[in-house]
């Protein structure tokens, strides 16, 4: 009785390591795929407050839940189907990545050209503002949520393609604590962006004058908080597309432009940090080249369905 009774506690502590391994590969892993999706988590993080600008204050905190409840149910569907394709038809991956980056990169060009061409302008800015107030919170959710079914498909798709190992549960349990993380992270950081500003003037109404000055400074920054928000999401768009468009390029039999760039970084000695500077700024440039022919294409596409047909002279 006494062996049997040792043995088994032999058996728990063998259950025990292995379940304390299966979550250190886990976290490690999570870690991983989260610092892989980071460039679309800071485009996800920059796009969503838009949503609820305009909006009444006190609407603001229930209108960011409504959108981090739908982008958990999409993560939670978006993570069976991949799980799902792994299974039964892996192959499918790199197209699917390539499309992703063919996305973030014609979002990231796009951005780039308005932002050149200067088209959005403030006043632009205070009629959409405007036109939200109008708008009910149902097609506000609705909207942000089918933008973040988009970002949500490209960060669970990054994160699946970073986890290094053949293990299908613990791949099922790392992409759960990536989609929790991520739509935490990016949501739970636009709460705080949205209310900012009511903290600031909170602040400014308390009898320290240093509270008084601090309130009067997170108001006065928020503006540019979101303007550099902007811009930083631009860049990661274009770097992470153009990233994953070359690995998956080479993945399905187009390797030119990945070796190319790849030969470029590797031939210009610097240490690591550096390296990876050129190697980004590089996935930026493809991804500017290859979003700017995608909206070229658009815009003939557009050109010539649009086109008004001319009238013939009698």
């Amino acid at each position: 009785m006494s062996a049997s009774f040792f043995a088994l506690l032999d058996d728990i502590a063998v259950l025990a390591k292995a379940a304390a391994a299966s979550i250190d590969d886990v976290a490690v892993g999570a870690a991983k795929a989260s610092a892989k999706a980071a460039g679309v988590v800071i485009d996800d993080a920059a796009v969503s407050p838009q949503y609820v600008q305009g909006l009444s204050p006190k609407r603001e905190l229930p209108v960011v839940w409504k959108i981090t409840r739908g982008s958990l149910i999409n993560k939670a569907f978006i993570v069976v189907g991949i799980m799902l394709l792994s299974t039964w038809a892996p192959w499918v991956f790199p197209w699917l990545l390539l499309l992703g980056g063919t996305y973030l990169a014609y979002e990231g060009a796009e951005k780039l050209w308005h932002s050149v061409g200067k088209r959005h302008s403030d006043q632009h800015s205070a009629e959409e503002v405007v036109e939200r107030t109008k708008t009910s919170e149902r097609q506000i959710v609705s909207s942000a949520v089918r933008t973040d079914l988009v970002l949500s498909i490209e960060i669970m798709l990054i994160s699946l393609a970073a986890i290094e190992t053949d293990s299908w549960g613990v791949r099922l349990a790392i992409l759960i604590v990536v989609a929790i993380m991520m739509t935490v992270a990016v949501y739970g950081t636009v709460a705080l962006l949205v209310k900012m500003d009511d903290v600031g003037f909170w602040l400014r109404r308390k009898r320290p004058r240093s509270l008084k000055i601090l309130g009067t400074w997170l108001v006065k920054a928020m503006p540019w908080v979101f303007k550099g928000l902007s811009v930083i999401g631009m860049v990661a768009m274009l770097w992470v597309g153009g990233h994953i468009l070359l690995v998956n390029l080479a993945e399905v039999g187009v390797a030119a432009p990945y070796e190319l760039v790849s030969g470029i970084t590797h031939a210009i000695p610097a240490p690591g940090f550096i390296t990876w500077i050129i190697d980004s700024s590089l996935s930026a440039v493809f991804g500017v080249i290859w979003g700017a022919i995608i909206l070229a294409v658009l815009a003939v596409i557009a050109r010539l369905r649009y086109k008004k047909p001319v009238a013939h002279k009698a």
